[in-house]
């Protein structure tokens, strides 16, 4: 059977690339190789930075109003098309239906949210700020922009850039991770398809050497990253030095602290769902859980329901979790687990070495739970990206604000409790970008930004929400006074405070 290409995506057209550096893409479930994807040469990524400079001249120009029918058209595209990229997403990435299904519904929420735009690129006026003048500010788009995006949310991470950006007037030019590129490649042509012109979303694939000269290139004046810290600290950096603006959302070490007081029983299939789902390939999963006082009783019951969770691949609907992304990430993941055990942490629950039926070749790790788990360890420094769960006890809940601060990580946490006192401290002290109660992945609705801090994100703002139109656009403030054509001249005066 004869494996497709994938193209890019420059000017509108499917563009065959002439590169020498081609990589497999391969289904984590069965080691299929289910596509082959070209690292874009220089000329390639030359060429889709030019289209997107030729579009930007008129595309600036295009109404709001218009650019807002685009998003309304795509998002109807996207709900019609969702089971076709959540296969995509499943084949190349492995997690199950289900799961995909819901990263596309993640992606869609932005796409709604961007056909707001008539509301979001609002200026201000102010009236006879001094006699006779009037001081606005226009809302204008940056030129030509671009994004990075990591393999764990092919669709979502995408929709977590280019929508906004291309409504508020910009170009935008987009490297998908190169381990799962064929979803963002389809959702790109679907936004064509919706009517958006030519350049003004570009497709180019490739790896590190890509993205470095995304960073380098004078014409792109902004870049967006979400992944890893290491990558994203390097993105940072050298899109900072070329001049670019840059946001990098990169990786987390979340918390989700259970107090005594919490319904039991929803508390543990959050946190099983949270920990496990996706196989841990979120930066909104939660590998640690601090259980305070009472609640450290519940461990064993936590255990049993993490030992009862289905391990399979992704096509099987029943599955809780599937495979990872590759074998080199499942090597990785065995490899801390057996650092955890080798510093002295307990191994309550121990998913190497699963076996799923059909699946002989799959990249599976079962839900893991450590218990005794130390700061100073690789399991709890280290961002495992595999189905681990680090469990800590705490003796009261300022013991556990102290043991979640004092992570250098900032990206989300969330509390379990039904005391309003209690939420209210943890909201008010934690030192974390984003905080669910009662809610294990705070997640921000797509009308809102996503907020992380510290040690998981670079550059003041984040994506979606309000924060996401301030990214993609510059203000320009005007003021302005408009003289009778037949009034005498107005007296000179040094400056502005003269009024």
């Amino acid at each position: 059977m004869s494996v497709p290409t994938l193209k890019h995506l420059i000017g509108g057209q499917l563009v065959e690339s002439k590169s020498a550096e081609w990589r497999d893409v391969v289904n984590p479930a069965t080691q299929q190789v289910v596509a082959r994807v070209p690292f874009a040469t220089p000329e390639e990524l030359e060429l889709a930075v030019k289209s997107a400079q030729e579009a930007f001249a008129t595309w600036r120009n295009t109404s709001v109003p218009a650019r807002m029918r685009i998003m309304l058209r795509f998002q109807q595209l996207l709900r019609d098309n969702t089971d076709r990229l959540a296969a995509l997403i499943t084949a190349e990435h492995g997690k199950t239906l289900p799961d995909a299904v819901g990263e596309v519904g993640r992606g869609l929420e932005v796409v709604e949210h961007a056909c707001s735009i008539t509301s979001l690129q609002l200026g201000e006026f102010g009236a006879q700020a001094a006699s006779d003048v009037d001081v606005y500010t226009l809302v204008q788009p940056l030129g030509v922009v671009a994004g990075l995006t990591a393999f764990n949310f092919p669709v979502m991470l995408p929709c977590f850039m280019f929508p906004i950006a291309v409504s508020c007037g910009n170009t935008f030019i987009l490297k998908p991770s190169e381990q799962d590129p064929s979803s963002a490649l389809a959702l790109a042509q679907l936004v064509l398809e919706a009517g958006l012109p030519p350049g003004v979303l570009n497709v180019v694939h490739g790896g590190a050497q890509v993205a470095t000269a995304i960073c380098d290139h004078p014409a792109i004046k902004a870049v967006s990253f979400i992944g890893s810290t290491g990558v994203g600290t390097q993105v940072y950096r050298r899109a900072s030095q070329a001049g670019k603006r840059c946001q990098a959302m990169m990786g987390a070490k979340n918390h989700c602290v259970i107090l005594g007081d919490a319904q039991k029983e929803a508390a543990l299939n959050a946190l099983a769902g949270a920990a496990f789902g996706a196989a841990g390939q979120r930066c909104m999963a939660t590998p640690v859980a601090v259980f305070v006082g009472a609640a450290r009783e519940w461990i064993p019951e936590f255990v049993e329901k993490a030992r009862a969770l289905k391990v399979g691949p992704g096509t099987d609907k029943t599955a809780d979790l599937g495979p990872l992304v590759s074998k080199s990430a499942r090597a990785r993941v065995e490899k801390l687990i057996q650092s955890g055990v080798d510093q002295g942490a307990r191994l309550l629950l121990d998913g190497r070495n699963a076996k799923v039926p059909g699946s002989p070749d799959g990249n599976f790790v079962g839900p893991t739970v450590f218990a005794g788990v130390r700061p100073e360890m690789d399991i709890y420094r280290e961002e495992i990206f595999g189905p681990v769960l680090c469990v800590v006890e705490a003796d009261d809940l300022d013991g556990a604000i102290r043991f979640v601060n004092a992570n250098p990580n900032g990206n989300g946490t969330g509390l379990f409790t039904q005391d309003g006192y209690s939420a209210r401290k943890f909201q008010q002290e934690i030192d974390v970008g984003q905080v669910g109660i009662n809610l294990p992945i705070p997640v921000p609705v797509a009308y809102f930004s996503f907020t992380g801090s510290r040690g998981s994100k670079l550059g003041d703002l984040g994506p979606n929400g309000k924060q996401a139109v301030h990214f993609w656009t510059q203000t320009k403030t005007v003021m302005a006074r408009w003289p009778r054509p037949t009034a005498a001249a107005a007296p000179i005066a040094p400056n502005f405070a003269a009024r």
